[in-house]
């Protein structure tokens, strides 16, 4: 049983590529296995009025800037991928050689344009495949378009923050993915434990980074910064090494 941590920079990277490359070499120095980014055109998903348009315009991430980025990743040795909200976001990605794709909670509502189609687009790639439901949606219609293996449903709720108490202890253990938007380390570590009494799966545990500093749209989102990440790698580690004496 491995336990594989995800660093979801999200638009932390203020559209600065060397900021994104500051992020990702952190999140490497930190213990993540992952850095997550998001593509999405802003017209697609924000209305021009939006109080942080600027902000989140700048904050696309383009092919270019994409791939560079990537092969960043690459040199450092972590998975980079992101959450794609387009069709040809996930072509691209594709095109580039990314691992898994990630399918976020707006998109598994179908309630944008191009939600259904980026979801089919996603399900012909037959790549191991993770989906946030946290806004709803219909599981049934989405399960029938991928192969039963390739697509693992995520526990997530779409809160930002979400409050400690808002997490369900005894539902959490039966998803091999959490997405954690509450604040801090200590529900991560709570659901390492048990989900690794129960299971020889591999596991994941995504949540948003920052730095101290971070000016970023999902900074407020419970996001942690990277001396919080480094200390959350360090107890899942020895989360592991506890599994082995495990009898099942």
């Amino acid at each position: 049983m491995t336990i594989k941590l995800i660093a979801e920079i999200g638009s932390n990277w203020e559209g600065d590529i060397e900021l994104a490359k500051s992020h990702i070499k952190e999140a490497k120095k930190s213990g993540a296995d992952y850095v997550k980014f998001q593509m999405w055109r802003a017209e697609d998903l924000y209305n021009l009025d939006h109080p942080e348009w600027e902000m989140i315009k700048k904050s696309e991430l383009t092919e270019n800037i994409a791939l560079e980025l990537k092969k960043y990743a690459d040199e450092l040795d972590i998975g980079w991928f992101c959450s794609a909200f387009n069709p040809k976001a996930v072509e691209f990605l594709e095109k580039i050689g990314v691992p898994l794709h990630k399918i976020a909670s707006r998109t598994s509502t179908l309630k944008d344009k191009l939600s259904l189609e980026t979801i089919q687009k996603i399900a012909e790639t037959k790549k191991n495949t993770f989906i946030s439901m946290g806004e709803g949606g219909n599981k049934g219609e989405i399960l029938e378009l991928f192969e039963e293996k390739s697509l693992k449903f995520t526990y997530c709720i779409s809160k930002y923050p979400t409050e400690d108490t808002e997490i369900n202890l005894n539902e959490i253990i039966n998803y091999d993915f959490f997405s954690d938007h509450t604040k801090g380390i200590t529900i991560s570590i709570m659901y390492a434990v048990m989900r690794s009494k129960i299971t020889k799966n591999e596991i994941f545990i995504e949540k948003h980074t920052q730095f101290e500093n971070s000016k970023g749209p999902d900074s407020t989102w419970g996001a942690i910064t990277y001396k919080e990440l480094k200390e959350l790698s360090m107890h899942v580690k020895r989360i592991e090494k506890l599994h082995d004496f495990i009898k099942y």
